[in-house]
C-alpha cells in the first residue's frame, strides 16, 4: 500500500510538473523517463505479490500511463526513448548468445531444432488457413483472388510465427530457471528468429510476384533481407571474437565494458544494415565459446547488472506502444488468431518433442514457453508496412494487435510452466511459488543455463 501511495503521489506531481511545462525545453521527456522507471518498478513488484511475472507489471505500468490511457508519458517521450529499446534488444540478444555453450548445442540442437520445425510448421499453415477462410472479414485481403490471398496469409503467418528472446531471457533472469523446459524454450526462440527470417523472406518475394506492391518504392529486397541473415553472422562472429581477445588480455572496467559492446555492437549492425538482435546473439555465442569460462561469467555477470534497469524501461516502452485504439478495431479478427496461434504453438511442440524423444517434462510444459512474441518480427511488419504501403499498413496493424495480447499473456503462461515443471528456485509442481532464502530474487548467476 506505500508503494501505491507514493506512486499516486508521484503521479499527481509529474502531472502538475507537465502542466506547468508545456512549453518547456525538452525536460519533460525525461521527467517522463524518470517517472516510467519508479511507476514500472512499482507495478512490477505489485504483479510479483500476485504471483505474476514483473514483466506483465512492467509493461501494464507502459500502458498505464502511456499515450492510449493517461498519457503521462506521451507519444513523443516514448519516440525519444527508443534508443533505450535498442540498448535492451542488445543486451538481450548478448546475453542470449552467451548461454549458448557449444556441448549443449552438438547435445541438444537436434532435438530443438525437430521441436522448432514441428512447431513453426504447423502454426505457420494453421493461422494462414484461418486467413484464408475469413478472406471476406480480413480488410488486407479486399479485392484479392485466391492466390493473392493465400499469399498475403502466408507472409502474415511467416510473421505470426516468431517467438519473443526478450520475454524468455527477463523471465530466466528474473526466476533463474534453469532446468530442461528452461533450456528448450531458450533454444527454440533464439534459433526460431533466424527461421523466421529466412519464412519471411520467401513469402515476400512470392507475394509480390503474386500481389505486386504496385509502387516503385517496393521497400526493402530480399538481397537485403538476406544480407541481414548472413551479414549478422559474420559481423557477430568478429565482434565477439574481439570481446573475447579484450577479455584475455585486458579483463578490466567489466561493468562499462558490457554496456560498451551492447552500445558499439548495435550501432554497428545500423551502420551494417544487419539484424541487431541476430548479430549480438552471434557475439554472446562466439564470446562464451571463445575465451576462457572465468572470463565469459565475469563479463555475463557485469552484463545483467547493467541490464537490470534497462529491462524495466525496455517493456514498459512496450507497453506504452500498444494502441488499444488499434486493438479494439481489429478484435474480432485478434480473437481467433491469437487462440488458433496457442492451439498451434501446443500441437506442433507436442509433435516436436514426441519426434526428439525428449523427456515427459519438457513435453508437457516447453509450448507454454513459446507464446510470447516481439523481437525481429516487429521490424518485418515495419519493412511490409514499407513495400505494401495500403494493404501493409492493415497487416501490421493486425499483427501488433495479436502481438499485444500474446506479449501480456505470454509470461504468465512461462511463468507457470517453470513453477509447474518444478524449474523456479522455491517452487513446487503445482505452480505455487514458495519465498526463497533469497527474497524472491535469483541470485547474479541465475540465468546460467546449462
Amino acid at each position: 500500500m506505500r508503494r501505491v501511495v507514493i506512486l499516486a503521489l508521484l503521479f499527481s506531481s509529474v502531472q502538475v510538473v507537465l502542466w506547468l511545462g508545456q512549453a518547456g525545453h525538452g525536460a519533460q521527456t525525461l521527467l517522463a523517463f524518470g517517472f516510467l522507471i519508479v511507476a514500472a518498478y512499482t507495478i512490477g513488484e505489485l504483479a510479483s505479490a500476485a504471483r505474476l511475472p514483473r514483466i506483465v507489471g512492467y509493461m501494464g505500468a507502459g500502458v498505464l500511463f502511456g499515450p492510449s490511457v493517461l498519457g503521462t508519458v506521451p507519444a513523443q517521450a516514448v519516440r525519444a526513448l527508443t534508443p533505450i529499446s535498442s540498448l535492451a534488444i542488445a543486451l538481450i540478444a548478448f546475453l542470449a548468445g552467451a548461454e549458448l555453450r557449444w556441448s549443449e548445442v552438438r547435445e541438444r540442437g537436434i532435438a530443438i531444432l525437430k521441436i522448432m520445425s514441428s512447431e513453426m510448421a504447423l502454426t505457420f499453415v494453421c493461422i494462414m488457413a484461418l486467413l484464408v477462410s475469413l478472406r471476406t472479414f480480413v480488410p488486407f485481403m479486399s479485392g484479392l483472388g485466391l492466390p493473392g490471398t493465400i499469399a498475403l496469409a502466408a507472409l502474415f503467418a511467416s510473421m505470426a510465427v516468431v517467438h519473443s528472446p526478450a520475454v524468455t531471457m527477463a523471465l530466466l533472469t528474473e526466476t533463474g530457471a534453469r532446468g530442461p523446459v528452461a533450456r528448450s524454450t531458450l533454444g527454440v526462440v533464439l534459433i526460431s528468429d533466424v527461421a523466421v527470417i529466412v519464412l519471411f523472406s520467401t513469402c515476400l518475394t512470392i507475394a509480390r510476384s503474386v500481389v505486386p506492391p504496385g509502387s516503385d518504392n517496393g521497400g526493402v529486397t530480399v538481397l537485403a533481407i538476406v544480407w541481414e541473415i548472413a551479414g549478422s553472422v559474420v559481423v557477430g562472429a568478429a565482434l565477439g571474437g574481439a570481446v573475447a581477445l579484450y577479455l584475455r588480455v585486458a579483463r578490466h572496467e567489466l561493468f562499462l565494458f558490457a554496456i560498451l559492446v551492447t552500445v558499439f555492437g548495435a550501432e554497428v549492425a545500423r551502420l551494417l544494415h544487419v539484424e541487431t538482435l541476430l548479430t549480438l546473439l552471434v557475439a554472446g555465442f562466439v564470446m562464451e565459446n571463445t575465451s576462457r569460462r572465468s572470463d565469459g561469467t565475469a563479463l555475463r555477470l557485469a552484463m545483467e547488472r547493467s541490464a537490470a534497469p534497462v529491462f524495466v524501461v525496455f517493456f514498459a516502452l512496450a507497453g506504452a506502444e500498444i494502441a488499444l485504439g488499434t486493438l479494439a478495431s481489429v478484435w474480432p479478427l485478434v480473437i481467433p488468431v491469437v487462440l488458433i496461434r496457442a492451439a498451434a504453438v501446443r500441437g506442433g511442440t507436442a509433435l516436436g518433442t514426441r519426434w526428439a524423444k525428449v523427456s515427459s517434462v519438457e513435453a508437457q510444459y516447453t509450448w507454454m514457453g513459446l507464446i510470447s512474441q516481439a523481437g525481429v518480427a516487429v521490424g518485418l511488419a515495419a519493412i511490409l508496412a514499407d513495400v505494401y504501403p495500403e494493404r501493409g499498413e492493415s497487416i501490421r496493424a493486425l499483427f501488433l494487435a495479436t502481438l499485444a495480447v500474446n506479449q501480456v499473456a505470454g509470461p504468465v503462461m512461462f511463468r507457470r510452466a517453470l513453477a509447474r515443471s518444478g524449474e523456479l528456485a522455491g517452487s513446487d509442481k503445482s505452480g505455487d511459488t514458495i519465498v526463497a532464502a533469497t527474497g524472491g530474487h535469483p541470485s547474479p548467476d541465475a540465468i546460467v543455463v546449462g
